[in-house]
C-alpha cells in the first residue's frame, strides 16, 4: 500500500499526529489499537479528563497529553503543534480511520516538495461515498447561490465546497483539517489555525494565509480516509448554528458587508428549502440542523459553554 500511495518518509524527516478530543476517549482508544505503537501522538483534550482520556494516553507508548482549554479545537489543535518537536505534525479527527500508510503518503509529500504548506487526504462515509466539503474554494456571494440551488452538483468547482472524484487530481483553495499534514514550523510561522474560531472556518482561514504566503496545498483524492461522522440531537444542532456563524466570520474578516448580505440570503434561502423537504420527508433532525445553521447565519454563535 506504502508503495501506491508514495514513498514512506525517511527517520530524519519526522511527525507526529496531533489529536484534539472532547469526550471522544472510544475514538481515541480506536485510533491507538489502529496506529502502531511508534507513530507519536499528542492528544489535547478539551474535555479536561473527564472519561479518561489522560489514563489512555498513559498507556500508549509515544504519546503524550496536554489538558486543553476547552475553547475550540484552533487553540487545541495549535497547542499540540507548538509543542511537537516533529518536522511535521497531522492534524486527525478522533473518527477519521486512517491506516499508518496513508498517513506516511501524506508526510512523504511535504518531505518532497518544499513549496507545500498543506496536504491532506479525501475523507469519505461509511458507503465508501467523498465527503462535501472535504475541501472547497473561497466563499463569494456568486459561489454561494451556486451552492444554494444546488448548481454544484453540476458545475463541480462553481460552489463553496468540493466532492472531488477519487484519483482525480483537483485544486482547492482550503482543505479541511479532519486528515491534514503540515510542516510544524512553516504553520507555525503562517500563525497556525485562527484561534478566533471556535470551531469551523479555521481550515479555510489557513487556507487563505497558505495561499497569500505563495504557497501551495494538495488534497491527495488517491488517499481515501473513512470518516465516521455521525450524532444527532441538540449538541449536533448547535454544532450546525456554529458551522453558520463561523461561515459569516470568516466572511465578514475579508469582504465588503454587500457580499457577506448576499451570501447570508443565498445561503439561508437554500438551506430554509433544503429544511422544507427534509421535514416533508419525515427527517425531522436533519430540517432541524437546516434551520440551526441559518439561525448562525443570522444569530451567530450558540453557547458552548
Amino acid at each position: 500500500m506504502t508503495q501506491e500511495l508514495g514513498a514512506v518518509p525517511t527517520e530524519a524527516f519526522t511527525y507526529e499526529v496531533v489529536l484534539v478530543t472532547y469526550r471522544s476517549r472510544d475514538l481515541a482508544a480506536e485510533m491507538f489499537e489502529r496506529l502502531p505503537d511508534d507513530v507519536r501522538i499528542v492528544v489535547v483534550d478539551n474535555s479536561k479528563g473527564v472519561d479518561g482520556v489522560p489514563e489512555l494516553v498513559a498507556g500508549r507508548p509515544g504519546a503524550r497529553y496536554l489538558e486543553g482549554a476547552g475553547e475550540g479545537f484552533a487553540r487545541a489543535a495549535n497547542a499540540g503543534a507548538r509543542t511537537s518537536t516533529a518536522d511535521v505534525v497531522l492534524f486527525l479527527n478522533p473518527d477519521t480511520t486512517p491506516a499508518v500508510e496513508q498517513l506516511e503518503a501524506l508526510v512523504a509529500d511535504l518531505a518532497a516538495d518544499p513549496g507545500l504548506g498543506a496536504v491532506a487526504a479525501t475523507t469519505v462515509r461509511p458507503d465508501g461515498r467523498v465527503e462535501l466539503g472535504v475541501a472547497g474554494w473561497e466563499p463569494t456571494a456568486k459561489r454561494a447561490f451556486v451552492h444554494a440551488v444546488g448548481l454544484h452538483t453540476v458545475f463541480r468547482s462553481s460552489g463553496l465546497y468540493a466532492r472531488p472524484t477519487p484519483y482525480r487530481p483537483i485544486r482547492v483553495d482550503w482543505m479541511t483539517g479532519a486528515c491534514l499534514a503540515v510542516p510544524r514550523e512553516r504553520f507555525l510561522a503562517l500563525g497556525g489555525f485562527d484561534e478566533g474560531f471556535f470551531l469551523y472556518n479555521e481550515d479555510m482561514a489557513y487556507g487563505r494565509r497558505v495561499r497569500l504566503a505563495g504557497l501551495r496545498q494538495r488534497l491527495r483524492t488517491d488517499v481515501l480516509v473513512p470518516h465516521v461522522g455521525g450524532g444527532s440531537g441538540a449538541a449536533r444542532t448547535r454544532m450546525f448554528q456554529m458551522r453558520g456563524a463561523s461561515m459569516v466570520a470568516y466572511v465578514a474578516d475579508h469582504n465588503p458587508p454587500s457580499t457577506v448580505l448576499g451570501l447570508r440570503i443565498a445561503l439561508s434561502l437554500g438551506t430554509l428549502a433544503r429544511s422544507f423537504v427534509a421535514r416533508a420527508r419525515g427527517n425531522s433532525d436533519l430540517a432541524a440542523e437546516h434551520r440551526a445553521y441559518v439561525r448562525g447565519l443570522w444569530s451567530g454563535a450558540p453557547d458552548m459553554s
